[in-house]
């Protein structure tokens, strides 16, 4: 059976925190069902500081970058934001040491498509590694209220931000409206599709559609949508 590699890179300015990311994932057999190749994680760079990550991004053409926030040079919000407008961007998944807070949303804001604690078990951060890699959900339900909550805040301008976001929504069809709502209650690619007797392959192309429809850069950007008009 044929293996192939999801190539990540990490970034973070301690190196023993990449160290020992390095030891955890490099060569990590993700679990499959026995009928396709064997996938294996490949750690295929790492970066010290956000300067570094363009030229770290061009060399090892990772599908999945592991960002740290707090750098000395270049946080990770920039950096974030010049990866991920590049040409076939890799996925971006935020590594903090902080809970879910305005640093973890202005990330999200610049392209990041959900994030992880430091702390969180090895095989939390391989499945999200696995998730990343196939566009699904990198945030849990919980963790998708609590940001929604930072972000949407409240005051004058709410009623204006909630008519702009059903606008936005009724542009929609009835099928892609099922999905963002599906999206927007934290559902991976496998939840959706069984919720809404899809496949997991037509969720991907409807999860995709309205991220092209909506100009928006990934899953949280729909939910947020979703519960700024639903408020």
């Amino acid at each position: 059976m044929t293996a192939t590699a999801i190539r990540v890179l990490l970034v973070d300015d301690d190196p023993l925190v990449r160290s020992g990311l390095r030891v955890m994932l490099d060569g990590h057999a993700l679990p499959g069902d026995g009928t396709g190749p064997v996938r294996r994680i490949q750690v295929v760079g790492d970066a010290g500081d956000g300067d570094e990550v363009p030229a770290a991004v061009a060399a090892g053409r990772p599908h999945v970058v592991l960002m740290d926030l707090r750098m000395r040079r270049v946080d990770g919000v920039a950096a974030t934001r010049e990866v991920t407008s590049r040409p076939d961007a890799p996925t971006v998944v935020v590594l903090t040491t902080f809970d879910a807070d305005e640093h973890v949303v202005r990330a999200l804001r610049a392209g990041a498509s959900g994030f992880l604690l430091k702390d969180a078990a090895p095989e939390g951060i391989v499945d999200a590694v696995r998730a990343a890699a196939d566009g699904d959900a990198v945030l849990s339900p919980a963790i998708t209220r609590r940001l929604i909550g930072i972000v949407r805040g409240g005051g004058a301008g709410s009623v204006d931000r909630r008519r702009a976001a059903r606008a936005r929504l009724d542009r929609l069809a009835d099928r892609e409206r099922d999905v963002a709502e599906a999206v927007a209650r934290g559902g991976s690619n496998a939840d959706i599709a069984a919720e809404l007797h899809m496949s997991v392959a037509t969720v991907k192309s409807y999860v995709s559609r309205l991220l092209r429809e909506l100009g928006l850069d990934n899953r949280v950007q729909i939910a947020l949508l979703v519960r700024d008009a639903t408020d």
